[in-house]
């Protein structure tokens, strides 16, 4: 699968495949881009070579300033172009998204805020965060408005099979998911982490994302949905190879 990714980058970047449709027949413009006699889309081989480049950056988490000085692009510019991927990763997510099934763990975590103050559910400044996690699987996060019954029950019926089997703590938001499935509440003070009654996984996603979104020194609430679903799919396609999977979401399914 690497190869044929490399030969079909390799036709695009020579003008022998059209990256959007996969079209063989393509023609040079006056500017030295190239345009294809099917779907008309116009590129830059140039463009496609210094995306390759940042697109790899990315992947790898480096952040846009320690790529402008490798690369010796302008912030604006490689912030413009992380922020596209983001939207990608956000659309991609939506149009791939399945139910989750099976042994789900739910729970809501709080991003953000200043440390002073008040905390968890009842940090008003902080963005939450409501997630529900497959045992051995996917996860799926949403930020919502609040955390009340009727506001994470929505989430799960929408985002869930019926029937599936629920973990969570004793919030007593979650009690009516015995009437969705079965619901196994845990008390984080008497039985935490004992057998399969535990949201440890899901916990440690909330580290796994809190951890790497501390190394952009602060979020605007207006772009943390693209930074959360960012995570969220790093998260599920940790064992594949990340940097492959971009290739396909931005250049489109014929380039991989």
């Amino acid at each position: 699968i690497h190869l044929v990714m490399l030969e079909n980058i390799e036709r695009i970047i020579h003008g022998k495949q059209c990256p959007k449709c996969g079209n063989e027949s393509l023609y040079t413009l006056k500017d030295s881009r190239f345009k294809c006699s099917a779907c008309f889309f116009k590129y830059s081989p140039n463009r496609i070579e210094k995306d390759l480049k940042l697109l790899h950056y990315f992947s790898l988490e480096i952040p846009a300033n320690k790529a402008v000085k490798d690369l010796g692009w302008s912030y604006h510019k490689v912030r413009n172009h992380y922020m596209d991927y983001r939207v990608e990763i956000f659309d991609y997510l939506a149009e791939e998204f399945r139910r989750l099934s099976g042994e789900i763990e739910c729970d809501e975590s709080y991003f953000g805020g200043k440390k002073k103050g008040p905390r968890g559910r009842g940090a008003r400044d902080k963005v939450k965060v409501f997630g529900m996690l497959e045992r051995q699987g996917r996860i799926f996060t949403a930020i919502v408005d609040n955390v009340t019954a009727e506001t994470l029950m929505n989430e799960i019926i929408n985002h869930a099979e019926k029937g599936s089997v629920f973990y969570t703590d004793k919030f007593k938001s979650y009690k009516s998911l015995k009437f969705y499935g079965k619901h196994i509440s845990i008390d984080h003070g008497k039985e935490f982490g004992k057998g399969r009654r535990h949201i440890n996984g899901l916990e440690g996603f909330w580290s796994f994302a809190k951890e790497r979104l501390l190394k952009y020194h602060g979020v605007s609430k207006s772009y943390f949905h693209l930074y959360l679903k960012e995570m969220e799919f790093r998260y599920n396609y940790r064992k594949e190879n990340i940097y492959h999977k971009l290739i396909k979401i931005h250049f489109g399914p014929f380039s991989a």
